[in-house]
């Protein structure tokens, strides 16, 4: 007979604890938060202390039955929630709504839903503690008092549906102002040379300099010009050679934003999926004759400590699979990214290391098994021994003109031999061996190549990119990032195109009347300080109502100007020259999640939508009348098909060229991904590399810079 209950937040955490635990227990789900502000209105006596007025969340009700009459026949009550803000606030609500004391030690927290973990969390239950359950409180009347306040105003001035918030007003600000930087920017014309080489048999490429010792950016043709006359024809000196050993560290372990990171660049998951698929990790695979387990620690986290044990566990694994060299003799030791990381867990990461991902495949879906991998790999090589990278940079002159040549080769893989982190513009780090060289051999070229450049904007914000920048300002929190980015889209504020932010003519409106009238809540500072008063009412350095009246004295003030001050907008579509196949009426431009789009201006009598289609300048290649232009599914994809269609049915994800296959003549298509650009033949095994100008670019410069500072490190130490 049980005589114990145990409430968790959902049914698949409930099923794999309960097999942990025992007849003894009962494990129910609360199916997440009970309690909540009421939608219909603020819900905040602001005169009395900020008090909450919480109410039962609609559609609970058997539920709570359930748990309220399970409670009845039972000696203990154990509350095991999730271990942060939300489940320590979930625990809170649930002991209120049970009527349990408190101050009793009926709170359960464990980091890895695994059996060991959770039979070790029940061995030491504690109290409630209410400086968490006041940080998420506070955080939560921040955001109502922000969000019902603003929104009101704005669909009183602007139209209906529109909302404000602490993060996604600044999340909105951060897309608008980098585009106005790319509408803003002014191309610069500059030129590079490279010169193709060949030394003992050995071809490879080196890229001017200098001219008499001295850096000079080429910026036009007469530079260049300058540049290849001052050459002594196609003999060039080796003047400089040099070799030395360069140390690469591991990445750290995954927190919450730097997973959301990677699996949009490696998996091109976007952030919301990516927790989704990490939270049915952490709360159980079923395992065959094992049972149901969990496979990875917590996924809500910003911190990249890990326990001695699970280091202890790693080494093991590591001298046995790799050999002694590739583990460290010391635990590696990751420092938090910022202060205001909270280290109550540990860093993401397997809950064992034996269980492989080949290992767990047959057990898991494909997005899981994807998932799973990335965050085993990293894992792994973030405890894992530097790698050891032999480099070597070649000075050549031709007359006064250098030319620079650099290589490099992996001489000990150490954690590279796992996994390597990706970057953000879906480029491959190339390791390019160059020949052995003496000071005063002679070269010669095969060919020297001047090319044309221009200067590149700054890059739209993608997923990645933007959690990376809110992380670094200390906006939000790991676990606010991806309902942030989803809420930001279902308001029209921004799109996406081609996997970037791009804001709408509403988005621009919006943050403009929220930089007149609350400028306080788009600013950076202003946001990330209120994000550290938080984290200091966790800690219980805080009073959770002084840091909500500091607050709201100013905005309240603001509230009641833009009251008065702010003007009513109307909103006009712009008008196409299409007429609606079905009433007649114009069609007018409207901005969805997935950019704009074609609707009857009779809405709502006429329902009517068509997508913008892209003529992308290629003929059919089945039936070489129409032309192939580009078009949307309904999630948003980009594919192409023929502008003929239902007459020809052509269809491809891929985006088809001009340039027939040179072996069997198929057109070619181009296929993009994280590892960099493609053409391909859907007939045969043919393919080619496209390398863009910017990414070859920003290698050879990434090069460059490394080893400037590296050489400013070696200046330091001989002066030292």
């Amino acid at each position: 007979m049980a005589d114990s209950l145990v409430i968790v937040e959902s049914p698949a955490k409930a099923k794999t604890i309960g097999k942990y635990l025992g007849s003894k227990y009962i494990v129910k789900a609360s199916m997440g938060h009970i309690r909540d502000l009421p939608k219909s209105q603020t819900g905040v006596e602001v005169e009395n202390g900020f008090q909450p007025k919480y109410i039962t969340i609609r559609g609970k009700g058997s539920v709570l039955k359930e748990l309220k009459d399970a409670s009845k026949k039972v000696k203990h009550v154990f509350l095991a929630a999730d271990p942060d803000r939300e489940g320590e606030a979930i625990a809170w609500h649930l002991a209120h709504y049970l009527e349990l004391d408190e101050t009793d030690t009926c709170r359960v927290v464990f980091n890895e839903i695994t059996k060991q973990a959770v039979k070790d969390a029940f061995k030491t239950p504690r109290k409630i503690n209410m400086d968490l359950v006041n940080a998420q409180q506070a955080r939560r009347i921040l955001d109502r008092l922000v969000g019902y306040k603003i929104s009101p105003l704005l669909w009183k001035k602007v139209k209906k549906g529109l909302s404000a918030g602490r993060v996604q007003s600044v999340c909105v600000k951060l897309i608008i102002d980098r585009e106005n930087e790319i509408e803003a920017f002014i191309p610069e014309e500059y030129w590079s040379i490279t010169a193709q080489l060949t030394q003992q048999g050995v071809p490879f490429e080196a890229k001017y300099h200098s001219i008499r010792g001295e850096k000079r950016e080429l910026g036009n043709e007469q530079e260049m010009q300058t540049i290849l006359a001052a050459l002594s024809g196609n003999e060039f000196k080796v003047a400089e050679v040099k070799e030395k050993e360069r140390l690469r560290n591991p990445a750290p372990p995954f927190i919450t934003s730097s997973l959301q990171q990677e699996a949009a660049r490696k998996l091109g998951f976007r952030a919301s999926k990516t927790m989704s698929v990490a939270q049915q990790l952490y709360e159980g695979v079923e395992l065959g004759k094992e049972g149901t387990v969990g496979l990875i620690t917590y996924m809500r986290t910003d911190s990249t400590r890990i326990s001695p044990i699970a280091q202890e566990e790693a080494k093991e694994y590591i001298t046995g699979k790799y050999g002694a060299p590739f583990a460290p003799e010391q635990p590696r030791v990751y420092t938090k990214k910022n202060s205001n990381a909270q280290d109550a867990h540990e860093a993401i990461r397997p809950t064992s290391i034996l269980r492989d991902p080949e290992t767990m495949k047959p057990f898991l879906s494909r997005d899981q098994f994807r998932l799973y991998k990335l965050v085993w790999e990293r894992f792994v090589s973030s405890q894992m021994s530097s790698a050891v990278l032999d480099t070597m940079t070649v000075d050549l002159k031709s007359g006064e003109v250098t030319f620079r040549a650099n290589g490099s080769k992996i001489k000990f893989a150490g954690f590279m031999k796992v996994y390597v982190e990706g970057n953000d513009d879906g480029t491959v780090e190339e390791h390019k061996f160059l020949p052995p060289f003496a000071v005063g051999d002679v070269v010669y070229s095969d060919s020297i190549e001047p090319k044309q450049h221009f200067t590149q904007p700054p890059p739209r914000y993608s997923e990645a990119r933007l959690v990376r920048t809110l992380e670094e300002l200390g906006i939000g929190r790991p676990s606010t990032y991806a309902p942030t980015l989803e809420t930001i889209q279902k308001r029209g504020y921004v799109a996406i195109e081609e996997k970037k932010f791009i804001p709408t003519e509403l988005g621009d409106l919006v943050n403009q009347l929220m930089e007149e009238f609350f400028p306080e809540i788009l600013d950076s500072e202003f946001t990330a300080k209120m994000e550290s008063d938080l984290d200091h009412v966790e800690d219980g350095m805080e009073d959770w109502v002084k840091v909500l009246s500091s607050f709201y004295e100013s905005f309240e003030k603001r509230l009641e100007v833009a009251e008065e001050e702010m003007k009513e907008i109307e909103i006009q579509d712009e008008v196409s020259d299409e007429l609606c196949e079905k009433c007649g009426r114009h069609l007018v431009y409207k901005m969805g999640r997935f950019g704009k789009f074609l609707a009857c201006s009779g809405f709502p009598e006429c329902r009517n939508t068509k997508p913008i289609v892209k003529d992308i300048g290629v003929t059919c290649p089945k039936c070489a009348k129409g032309k192939i232009i580009e078009r949307r599914s309904k999630k948003g994809r980009i594919f192409y098909g023929c502008d003929t269609y239902p007459t020809c049915d052509y269809v491809s994800w891929d985006k088809p060229t001009n340039k027939p296959c040179p072996n069997c003549e198929t057109m070619l298509v181009e296929k993009r991904n994280r590892s960099g650009a493609k053409l391909l033949c859907p007939s045969c095994d043919y393919s080619e590399e496209i390398l863009d100008d910017e990414n070859e670019l920003e290698l050879e410069q990434e090069l460059e810079l490394e080893q400037e500072n590296e050489q400013g490190k070696e200046q330091e130490q001989e002066q030292a």
